[in-house]
C-alpha cells in the first residue's frame, strides 16, 4: 500500500496554541454523559467527545480541498464502510482489478482515512501532498461545520444516511462493544432516549441529514444524497447512478463484462467479513475490526423496539422532515416515514 501511506509532522508551536484554544472552548460547551464514556459536548451544534473536537478543529483550520477531492460523509453506523469500499472500488476499478484490489488486505478505513479518527487525530497534521489523486476522505461531520475549502470548492461529496431506527440500533450494537465493562451495560432504553433528544455522536440525527438533504438539492452536481436502503434494494442501479456522479461511469463494455457485479460482490458485507484484515486490528481507534461489521440488514430495529419506542422516534421523524421532502423508507412497515 505504498502509494495511500499518509505522513504526518510533529506540533508545532501554532498547533500547541490550537490546542490550548480547544480546551478552552471545549470548557464552555454545554455537556452530556457519553454511551462509552466520559461526556460528550456540544460544539457548533452537534455532540462529541472532546478528543474529536480537537481534530475537528484542527481538520476545519488546517485542510485544503482540492478541486478533484471526494469526501465521504455519513452519520456513524449508516453504511459507512460499505460506502468507502464502494467508492474506492469504482474509482480505482482501472488500477486494480477485483481480485488485486487493496480491499483484499485492508480494511476500507485505512484505504479512506478519517479526516477527525486518523489523519487529524493526537494534534497531528498530515501532509498530504504526496496523496494519490484523486484523493478520497471521510468524515462524520455535519455539513455547516466541513471546512471552507470543501464547502467554496467543486470537490464532490457522497453522503449515506440510513432511516433512524436502523441506524440507533446499529449505533447501540456498536458502542455497546467498545463500552468499558467497569460502566455496566450500555442500556436501550437510555441510549434510545439520548438518540431522540438529539445527543448521539455528530447528532443530531435529524440535523445531520437535512444538513447534506438541503445541500444535495441546492447543488446536486456538489452533495450526491445516498440512503442505505436504496443500495440493498438496488445496489447495481445505484451504483451506475454513483460512478457517474464520480466523474467516471460505467461503460457499456464493463457491464457486459461483469464489472458491477464483481465490485459489488467484493464489497459487499459478506465477503469484507472474510477478509483477514477486518478480523483482526484496529483501523478505528478505540473500535475492533471486527466489530464494523454485524447483520446490515434492514429491518432489524424490530427485533429490539417496542411499538411505544417505534411511535415515539416515527413521531419525531414526521415531525423533523416535514416539508422537507426526505422520506425514510420502513421496509417492515406498510408506509413510508
Amino acid at each position: 500500500m505504498e502509494d495511500i501511506q499518509i505522513t504526518q509532522r510533529n506540533s508545532t508551536v501554532s498547533e500547541t496554541g490550537e490546542s490550548d484554544q480547544c480546551r478552552d472552548i471545549i470548557s464552555s460547551l454545554p455537556k452530556e454523559e457519553g454511551w462509552v464514556s466520559g461526556y460528550m459536548y456540544l460544539y457548533q451544534g452537534f455532540w462529541c467527545p472532546p478528543k474529536e473536537i480537537h481534530a475537528v478543529v484542527s481538520f476545519q483550520n488546517n485542510f485544503q480541498a482540492c478541486n478533484t477531492d471526494t469526501i465521504l460523509v455519513s452519520m456513524p453506523k449508516s453504511g459507512t464502510t460499505w460506502l468507502k469500499a464502494l467508492v474506492f472500488s469504482i474509482m480505482n476499478r482501472e488500477k486494480y482489478q477485483t481480485p488485486e484490489s487493496p480491499l483484499n488486505s485492508f480494511n476500507p478505513h485505512d484505504l479512506v482515512p478519517f479526516f477527525e479518527y486518523r489523519l487529524y487525530a493526537n494534534n497531528q497534521v498530515p501532509d498530504l501532498s504526496a496523496f494519490p489523486s484523486p484523493r478520497i476522505f471521510s468524515t462524520h461531520v455535519p455539513y455547516p461545520s466541513l471546512p471552507e475549502s470543501i464547502r467554496n470548492s467543486t470537490c464532490r461529496v457522497v453522503y449515506i444516511c440510513r432511516n433512524p431506527l436502523d441506524n440507533f440500533i446499529s449505533f447501540w450494537h456498536f458502542l455497546s462493544k467498545a463500552r468499558p465493562e467497569r460502566l455496566g451495560p450500555l442500556l436501550l432504553e437510555e441510549a434510545f432516549d439520548s438518540f431522540c433528544n438529539g445527543v448521539v455522536g455528530f447528532g443530531p440525527f435529524f440535523d445531520h441529514v437535512l444538513g447534506y438533504w438541503k445541500e444535495s438539492l441546492e447543488r446536486p452536481e456538489k452533495v450526491l444524497f445516498l440512503k442505505f436502503e436504496d443500495l440493498k434494494e438496488d445496489i447495481n442501479s445505484q451504483m451506475k447512478s454513483l460512478a457517474v456522479f464520480l466523474g467516471c461511469p460505467f461503460s457499456l463494455e464493463e457491464e457486459r463484462d461483469g464489472v458491477i457485479e464483481d465490485i459489488s460482490k467484493l464489497c459487499s458485507l459478506d465477503s469484507l467479513k472474510d477478509i483477514e484484515a477486518n478480523k483482526r486490528g484496529k483501523s478505528i481507534p478505540y473500535f475492533e475490526n471486527n466489530t464494523l461489521f454485524r447483520r446490515g440488514e434492514v429491518g432489524d430495529w424490530i427485533n429490539y423496539l417496542t411499538p411505544e419506542m417505534v411511535d415515539r422516534l416515527n413521531k419525531i421523524t414526521a415531525q423533523k422532515l416535514a416539508g422537507s421532502g426526505l422520506e425514510f423508507k420502513i421496509t417492515s412497515l406498510d408506509n413510508n416515514v
